[in-house]
């Protein structure tokens, strides 16, 4: 079983901040690192999950109508730590390009099934490859269009198709999304292994993301490979390596 930092370390630390993934680069025997990004008013590329900034900072609003340096100004809940920020595409790639050119693997999540980014899929891959690290990328989103997208421009990339019922990402990568690798959600697995056989699965999870409290449970990630999984996205995976 694969094990990824889901966000970062975002079970101890706020999820997608530099520190939660200056963490999970400690991890040892970690496969890699799984983000989301989104544009900005001015076009810059942010990593944040949520399409509004209410959640995890003290601001409010859509992302995609504040400016990079409005955004710089939104702060990060972190209780009594060091201050945190959302952080561009271009910080993040600057902490891990040297960890991702010894082996790390980066998933980048274009967070664009609810708000459409035209634009993004250019603008993020342009960076990769300027940085000479595109081999070590995973490419994913719910949008089987911008993932067609992201094929026509890197044709030799990895790409997971995102959806709940992994039969509905095999739907969409058969049905020529580009994707080759099926992402659902742990619940969703609705197709037996034998008919998943050759295809990689990367399973997200929900679960409690910082700063709530763990819910004490341990995966049982034999099982989870028993249903066809391969790889599994983790808010705390550094409890299983």
């Amino acid at each position: 079983m694969k094990i990824w930092a889901h966000r970062g370390l975002s079970q101890r630390y706020p999820e997608n901040t530099i520190t939660a993934f200056e963490q999970a680069v400690r991890v040892s025997l970690l496969t890699g690192i799984e983000l989301d990004i989104q544009l900005t008013k001015d076009r810059e590329i942010v990593v944040i999950h949520d399409e509004k900034v209410d959640r995890t900072t003290d601001s409010f609003g859509p992302v995609r109508e504040h400016t990079l340096s409005e955004l710089k100004k939104c702060h990060i809940h972190t209780g009594n730590e060091k201050p945190e920020y959302i952080p561009t595409l271009k910080e993040v790639l600057d902490l891990l390009e040297e960890p991702m050119k010894k082996g790390l693997l980066l998933n980048i999540e274009l967070k664009n099934s609810v708000t459409d980014y035209p634009g993004m899929e250019e603008m993020a891959t342009d960076l990769v490859c300027g940085r000479g690290i595109e081999k070590n990328i995973v490419w994913s989103s719910f949008s089987a269009r911008s993932l067609q997208k992201v094929r026509t421009l890197l044709p030799d990339a990895e790409i997971g198709i995102l959806d709940r019922r992994v039969s509905d990402c095999l739907y969409k990568l058969k049905g020529g999304c580009g994707a080759n690798a099926l992402h659902p959600s742990f619940k969703g697995m609705d197709l037996s292994p034998n008919e998943l056989e050759g295809y990689t699965v990367r399973a997200y999870f929900g679960g409690h993301l910082y700063p709530e409290k763990p819910t004490g449970g341990v995966l049982d990630l034999k099982g989870l490979e028993e249903k066809g999984i391969t790889d599994v996205f983790l808010n705390e995976p550094e409890r299983y390596l």
